[in-house]
């Protein structure tokens, strides 16, 4: 199991000590797993994160005062979720260590050692993974065996499972070869009883060798007996299986008639609906089931058409309830005239009908369900001695993976149908599970084009927004915003904000090329202001992706010669977060970095368990206040302390502090008050494309 790549362990932590707390999390994220933490101050606020945001995983002091471990174990056992604790010790002993069994927690951790720590926290993440994983191919295998009992109920080959010569399952085509209306007339009876008096001795000695394991024979032929004691050749089949859990035997028995020609037009003509040759329901199902399943196994797309003609008791009406079998035959007809050679036509129901287009996408099966459309609606229908102009509704589905269950997808095709007649019919309706991901995947397509286009066009521009020194010195220091333009600088384009492209971005494997077009950007915009006389500080955001890109590093080397700017005015911004899940890429980044004078700075800072605890092993030039903390501050007093702790532990560190969004003048004394050392947001300055604020 891969840990810390596209998986975060969400972790619930049990402890008095925030610092505790924070410095278990910093151990696990430095060894490459990707946390999501929390704590709860109170057994309340336990029962809300366990019910509201499930943890994988739970670390519990064993003294713990807030939330006490039989309080713990008291709302892990009520939630009724598969959820692991292990509680931290300092040391070992017999006595501890069977209490904390006792009480249903999975093991201990020694808080003093982080190997012990790690090794603990993956294991039992793995394992919780692997229960998962078990829960849910059981759950695939019970839907298996649901859809393996419907193929069977439906099949016309008569098939039983026998357990120690007894019947336990029987299908319907089964009862009716032997003459029972239900399987509790048959249900633990000897299958010797369906065995003619003549071949009774020689199927004992069969049944006695399958159970002592011996394999079954391919076939068996003897003469079965039906229940009012007619006999009749037939052939039965042995398989190995299962049943609830039970070894037991599948038996398929086939009649075996005279003329083999004869028992193929037989079965022909069971398959048939006698009214419209079309095939009948039960033939039509079972290669709807076949469709379905090859779907479900992702291998192709098929269609499913329901096709019924509009208004059809007023037709009746008109031509007499003795000419409905000419109307169905004449709809039959022109049915069979529409579809195509490998389409599969049935009668579905007294005035409705089937067709199945096989390895079909959805324009294929559209196309089809319009040609049936107007197949009925350009033509008139003879039925008998009259013509008739009729219409007719269809409704249907598109089948794969997504719907693979022949009781959705009918269920479908009857919704489609239903919606197309209550409008007036003369139309079609289909659904398509996959359009949704289908216009998705033509979405992020088009995404990607514009970007790969903004890269190549140079299509990218910035915004700059001032930040205001509120305690020194005026100095001239902007953030810079990325923009996309939407089209070419002349064609009145819009300018699109990074959320709507930055996680394609990022999924496509381009961040790094925004990156490094950012930087180089930035750069060149200090060494134009540089030739201006200006020192303009400029902060620029970057994303996790460069940590691990060495060319960025060479590639801010080349830019800074290029245009004779000065590192010192290049201050990248990383998130919080993704400098403690990437802490040694950032490490040696910054290292990197810094002998070309570059600052890199901390933004969203504060949103961990205790954030302090990232500089002790991260030296960050600037400190930006998540933007959480600034919403609404004059009406949280909650927010208004935590921004006065972090200001005062950034000056006894020597960092330096930004506040971002300030919204109105009673903020701006907050942070002003509180010792922010910078402040930014649209009630000093909106983001713009030129540098013009006025910083005297």
């Amino acid at each position: 199991m891969q840990f810390g790549k596209d998986m975060v362990l969400r972790l619930l932590i049990v402890d008095d000590s925030v610092e505790a707390a924070e410095a278990i999390v910093s151990a696990l994220r430095n060894s490459g797993i990707a946390v999501r933490p929390t704590r709860p101050e109170s057994e309340q606020e336990l029962a809300a994160l366990i019910l509201q945001h499930p943890p994988d995983l739970v670390l519990a002091a064993r003294n713990s005062r807030h939330v006490s471990l039989a309080k713990l174990m008291q709302a892990v056992d009520a939630s009724g979720k598969d959820l692991p604790v292990l509680v931290m010790m300092e040391a070992v002993d017999e006595t501890a260590l069977l209490g904390i069994m006792e009480i249903g927690a999975r093991g201990i951790v020694l808080r003093s050692n982080i190997g012990h720590l790690q090794h603990r926290v993956r294991s039992e993440w793995a394992d919780l993974e692997a229960r998962r994983s078990l829960r849910k191919l059981e759950a695939q295998v019970r839907e298996t065996e649901r859809r393996c009992d419907a193929l069977i109920d439906s099949s016309r080959d008569p098939i039983a499972y026998i357990h120690e010569g007894m019947h336990i399952r029987a299908n319907a085509a089964y009862l009716e070869m032997f003459g029972f209306e239900s399987f509790e007339d048959i249900e633990g009876m000897s299958l010797l009883d369906l065995v003619a008096p003549g071949q009774v001795d020689g199927f004992k000695q069969l049944l006695k060798q399958l159970s002592k394991g011996e394999p079954p024979p391919p076939s068996y032929e003897t003469q079965a007996r039906t229940l009012d004691g007619n006999a009749f050749p037939a052939v039965m089949e042995f398989t190995p299986a299962t049943y609830e859990g039970e070894h037991c035997l599948q038996v398929v028995l086939r009649r075996q008639e005279i003329d083999p020609e004869l028992a193929r037009e037989v079965e022909a003509l069971r398959q048939r609906d006698q009214v419209t040759g079309l095939l009948n329901r039960a033939t039509f199902l079972r290669q709807l089931e076949d469709a379905v399943a090859d779907a479900a196994h992702g291998d192709a797309h098929h269609g499913l058409l329901l096709v019924e003609p509009d208004h059809y008791n007023q037709l009746l009406q008109e031509i007499g309830l003795d000419q409905a079998d000419q109307l169905i035959a004449a709809c039959g007809q022109r049915l069979r005239e529409a579809i195509g050679a490998d389409d599969v036509a049935a009668r579905f129901g007294e005035h409705q009908f089937a067709v199945l287009t096989l390895r079909s996408d959805h324009q294929h099966t559209s196309d089809l369900a319009e040609r049936l459309r107007a197949a009925f609606s350009e033509r008139v229908i003879e039925a008998g001695q009259l013509a008739l102009s009729a219409t007719a509704s269809i409704g249907g589905v598109q089948i794969g993976e997504k719907i693979a269950s022949v009781t959705a997808v009918l269920g479908k095709a009857s919704q489609c149908l239903q919606s197309a007649a209550d409008i007036g019919g003369n139309r079609s309706e289909l659904f398509d599970p996959g359009a949704a991901d289908r216009a998705e995947e033509e979405r992020i397509a088009a995404w990607v084009a514009r970007i790969r286009d903004a890269l190549d066009a140079d299509r990218f521009v910035m915004n700059y927004q001032p930040l205001i020194n509120l305690h020194g010195e005026p100095i001239e220091m902007y953030e810079a915003y990325l923009r996309m333009q939407s089209a070419g600088p002349d064609d009145g384009s819009e300018l699109v904000q990074p959320l709507s492209f930055l996680q394609i971005a990022e999924e496509h494997g381009l961040l790094w090329e925004i990156d490094r077009w950012v930087v180089g950007k930035a750069i060149q915009v200090i060494g134009e202001r540089m030739r201006q006389g200006k020192r303009t500080t400029l902060l620029v955001k970057i994303t996790q992706a460069s940590l691990q890109d060495e060319s960025l590093q060479q590639h801010i080397v080349e830019q800074l010669a290029k245009h004779g700017a000065d590192g010192k005015l290049l201050v990248l911004q990383l998130p919080e977060s993704k400098v403690f899940t990437n802490l040694r890429a950032a490490q040696e980044f910054q290292s990197r970095v810094y002998h070309y004078g570059v600052r890199v700075g901390l933004e969203q800072f504060g949103a961990g368990l205790n954030s302090f605890q990232l500089l002790n092993h991260f030296d960050a030039a600037f400190l930006k206040i998540d933007r959480g903390y600034m919403e609404d501050l004059t009406s949280h007093p909650d927010h208004q302390q935590r921004v006065r702790e972090i200001a005062e532990k950034a000056r006894e560190l020597g960092r330096q502090t930004i506040a971002e969004f300030v919204q109105d003048a009673a903020s701006m004394s907050l942070l002003f008050a509180a010792g922010i050392d910078y402040a930014q947001g649209h009630f000093l300055a909106a983001a713009g494309p030129e540098m013009d604020y006025d910083f005297q």
